[in-house]
């Protein structure tokens, strides 16, 4: 093997400009008229430049490389020449290929009579066809190509420019072009078209989507999306920019339509997030829409309430703060918006600490929480703001061969400051101190089949004493009975109510570690107590003297299944709450699924039972074809709520997406409505490069 550096002038040079060609070949030799001569697994280097071919000539007095191939330039891992012939200049920047290919991400191909090299920068190709389709090599046409007479690619912009192009669709012309730009697919932003989309709804007809992407500059850029149909004219906006330390995006849409002719309608979604001084964090989510029906009406979302909030929070080693202001639009028909608590202000602070003395942790909250409504009606449009201080001292010691025990201690006092509700003084002041001591004795052992089994029983007593009159409950509505608060001295989710009197909490935790790979854990336990507390609804599994049963488990299998489960058993052992969760994945499908029931609760706002099924899978039916489908299904009602198909088409070069979902709800200002929707893509372009698990053979079949 042999190989040499071309300096400028083609001897060898220790100091040049730039660096210097490097040929490297089984054998090099000069011929009597004074050509450099190397063949046999030739390679030749220039920069980010590399090249491979059978043989180069190099002409010392013309600077010229005469290279005969298969011919192979890699520059960089951007993009690859393919050629049979070359004539070239020392530095692999200028020259003529014949029998050419330019090849972006090894998919996107450019093949050409002829090409010609400029500058370094510029690669010309005459008479070209372009595709990202596997080409077979039995002559039969690609899925879709672009014919053109000329194609320029711009090496530095990254960009490729077409005359007199043709779109070809198994070699048949659908679409004329004169000119036509398109960035080249290693470019990962640049001004131009995105993906049109179809889309027919039962309300609003077909209408095409045809959005435009403005790069404004490295760390901004802006969408414009017109959507037109028989029934609508809408322009939606999406604007992001990143910062040095944060980033903003802004959407939104402004429409005029036949839904609600003489109204402007539109919506505004807002998410910011940045780093301050002094590890403050400050983030933003606004949400706003013009009317009820809006969001469902164009597909964005289905929102019930819509929550605007704006935060700033601190988090350190031992100190956490936090400082909110939420508000929430009610897009529910039926909703008097004037009698919720839709402005929310949220304050906390938590300080944390080791004293040596007493060992374990200290901690010191400070918690503010004011929430207001827009209507003066008594009791109705109830006004709270409620302060709450809190110390707890937590320490936990081991015993023997395992023993553990969790000791706490704490006091909290809570002010309440309460107006427009005849039902409650003004003021109210409340103190509560609490303590528990929870025992736990986890246990493991394996089998004989290298399986490792885990128990832990476990028992908590605990106290608390609230003192004072009770203040309204706005805050813990809704109360969950689980494993994360099976140990809790307050169930409830904040401290504007909390749980009286002595109680006695026991349970048990199981696990399962198979040598094969599945495993399955479980949680049983109860709650005990002196008293009932009225507090808690009858579904939520607290209510009584003794709770509900709780239930749960997890089996997760080696095999892409797992299986969640949760439920609530009274002492006749009915069930109060039943929820359900299951997915299945395979190379070929992925299925998942819940079910929820609830009992009737008019402490909760429910007045029938409810029992409803969501589910969502596809299936990839062949190489190239999945259908999916999804379902949500009202069992106590019998009927669906939701329902939709899908069937997509991918190959190596396009992706066709079909979609048919229909809603069968209604009220007052939304009605039941289909949505069809169509969509494809050019892989190379515009979407990522396909896979070889989609790639098409080139069989007679």
């Amino acid at each position: 093997m042999g190989g040499v550096a071309l300096g400028q002038s083609g001897r060898p040079d220790t100091t040049p400009a730039e660096p210097p060609a490097m040929l490297v070949a089984d054998r090099v030799f000069v011929t009597p008229d004074r050509q450099l001569v190397a063949e046999g697994s030739v390679e030749a280097f220039q920069g980010e430049t590399r090249l491979r071919a059978e043989r180069i000539t190099f002409d010392r007095k013309t600077g010229k490389l005469i290279i005969e191939g298969p011919i192979r330039i890699d520059q960089g891992d951007r993009f690859t020449v393919l050629a049979d012939a070359a004539e070239m200049d020392r530095g692999l920047r200028d020259g003529l290929l014949r029998g050419a290919r330019l090849v972006f991400d090894q998919q996107v191909q450019l093949a050409a009579l002829q090409m010609v090299r400029v500058g370094g920068r510029y690669t010309q190709l005459y008479k070209t066809a372009v595709t990202s389709c596997h080409v077979c090599e039995d002559g039969r046409p690609p899925l879709w190509q672009i014919r053109a007479r000329s194609v320029t690619h711009d090496q530095q912009e990254r960009q490729l420019y077409f005359e007199g192009a043709q779109l070809r669709v198994l070699d048949v012309p659908v679409f004329y072009f004169p000119a036509l730009r398109l960035p080249d697919p290693s470019l990962e932003r640049a001004t131009g078209f995105l993906i049109p989309t179809i889309r027919t709804t039962s309300q609003l007809k077909t209408g095409v989507r045809v959005p435009y992407f403005f790069r404004i500059g490295d760390h901004k850029d802006l969408t414009l999306t017109p959507y037109v149909s028989p029934k609508t004219r809408t322009l939606t906006m999406r604007y992001r920019q990143a910062f040095r330390r944060g980033r903003i995006e802004l959407q939104g849409a402004f429409t005029r339509d036949d839904l609600l002719p003489t109204d402007k309608r539109g919506y505004f979604f807002g998410t910011g997030a940045f780093d301050l001084a002094n590890r403050f964090k400050l983030s933003f989510d606004i949400k706003t829409a013009s009317d009820n029906a809006y969001l469902v009406d164009y597909g964005l979302t289905d929102y019930d309430r819509l929550e605007s909030e704006v935060e700033l929070t601190r988090t350190t080693r031992n100190t956490a703060f936090r400082s909110a202001v939420i508000h929430y639009d009610s897009l529910l028909d039926g909703e008097d918006e004037s009698l919720l608590p839709t402005l929310i202000t949220d304050l906390s602070f938590e300080q944390r600490a080791h004293p040596r003395g007493l060992g374990g942790e200290l901690q010191l909250g400070l918690d503010f929480l004011g929430h207001r409504r827009t209507s003066g009606l008594d009791i109705l449009g109830r006004d709270v703001t409620r302060l709450t201080a809190d110390a707890a001292w937590r320490r936990n010691w081991l015993f023997g061969p395992g023993l553990r025990a969790d000791w706490e201690i704490g006091f909290s006092a809570d002010r309440f400051e309460i107006s427009d509700d005849s039902t409650y003084a003004s003021s109210i002041t409340r103190t509560t101190p609490r303590a528990s001591l929870a025992l736990r004795y986890p246990m493991t052992r394996g089998t004989e089949g290298g399986a490792t089994q885990f128990l832990e029983p476990l028992i908590q007593i605990g106290w608390s004493d609230v003192s004072g009159p009770a203040a309204p409950i706005d805050e813990s509505r809704f109360v969950e009975f689980d494993q994360g608060n099976l140990l809790s001295l307050s169930r409830f989710p904040s401290s504007d109510v909390r749980e009286d009197g002595t109680a006695l909490a026991v349970g048990v935790n199981w696990a399962h570690y198979a040598a094969s790979g599945w495993r399955a854990n479980a949680t049983v336990g109860q709650v005990f107590r002196g008293l009932a507390d009225p507090n808690f609804s009858t579904t939520s599994g607290l209510s009584g003297e003794a709770s509900a049963l709780l239930v749960a488990g997890q089996v997760v299998m080696n095999k892409g299944l797992s299986l969640t489960g949760r439920s609530l058993l009274d002492d006749s052992l009915h069930f109060n709450k039943v929820e359900l969760r299951g997915n299945w994945s395979s190379p070929r499908t992925r299925i998942s699924g819940s079910y929820l029931w609830l009992a009737i609760d008019p402490a909760e706002g429910r007045t029938a039972d409810v029992s409803e099924l969501w589910f969502d899978g596809s299936y990839r039916v062949g190489g190239n074809w999945t259908a999916s489908a999804n379902l949500r299904y009202d069992i106590a009602d019998d009927s669906a709520s939701r329902a939709g198909v899908g069937l997509v088409y991918q190959n190596e070069c396009v992706t066709v997406d079909l979609s048919v979902n229909r809603r069968y709800t209604s009220s007052t200002s939304v009605e039941p409505s289909t949505d069809f929707g169509f969509t494809i893509a050019l892989s190379g372009f515009a979407v990522e490069s396909g896979t070889e698990k989609y790639r098409r053979s080139c069989g007679k079949s």
